[in-house]
């Protein structure tokens, strides 16, 4: 496979198409090498428009969510976001790394928590070998939060709730932003909450998509007659 050609054309026809218009971000894509982020087994698949297994068992990690994210929803949430050379990041759900080393090379630090041992210990391993040093993972239920280590500047979900945890909205600084992916399929937006005072929040559901469930969130109500 031509990886720089693979590459070019999934910035081109999947990104660029999807209004991922900064040059930074564009640039950072073109540069940060995702199918080092990929499972060998899975490779060939690091430039398509599709969410990538992360588990020997394809099933399996479809089944559970244990998927790296589509390439234009990562840069578009990268991008909408729009992490500072000065900000603390946190992200929920690991995944393989990718989007934590996307974030580290915007911010000024990330912690990712993954909740899967087997997804922390890949996540780790990958950023340690692509050389960011300013992104931490940790295996943890991302549903809590982090309490502890913030208020941060950015939280980022990658991946797909029912609805935001207000425990996490209260782990923003005021001016911080939240990012995620609500609703249930077939129909889910990405939102954008941002603090703007002690108990005030703003949000913006700007584009639709569909992602992998994230664990351990809350799940809507289910009524039995």
């Amino acid at each position: 496979m031509d990886l720089e050609r693979a590459r070019f054309n999934m910035i081109e026809q999947q990104i660029r198409p999807w209004d991922v218009l900064d040059l930074d971000v564009l640039a950072l894509l073109s540069q940060l090498k995702r199918e080092e982020f990929v499972p060998a087994t899975h490779r060939s698949l690091a430039f398509v428009d599709m969410e990538i297994p992360l588990a020997a068992n394809t099933e399996e990690a479809l089944r559970n969510g244990w998927c790296m994210l589509a390439p234009r929803v990562e840069a578009r949430l990268l991008q909408d976001v729009a992490p500072k050379a000065h900000e603390k990041v946190l992200e929920v759900g690991a995944g393989s790394g990718y989007m934590a080393a996307l974030l580290a090379s915007r911010a000024q630090r990330v912690i990712s928590l993954e909740i899967q041992p087997e997804l922390a210990r890949m996540a780790r391993e990958n950023l340690q070998r692509a050389g960011i040093r300013n992104a931490e993972v940790r295996e943890a239920d991302g549903a809590k939060g982090l309490a502890a280590e913030g208020p941060f500047d950015a939280i980022v979900l990658s991946g797909s709730v029912h609805e935001v945890p207000q425990a996490l909205l209260q782990q923003l600084k005021v001016g911080g932003r939240l990012a995620a992916v609500v609703g249930n399929e077939p129909m889910m937006r990405a939102t954008f909450i941002t603090r703007t005072g002690e108990t005030s929040f703003t949000t913006t559901q700007p584009w639709d998509t569909v992602a992998p469930r994230l664990e351990h969130f809350p799940q809507p109500s289910r009524f039995h007659f």
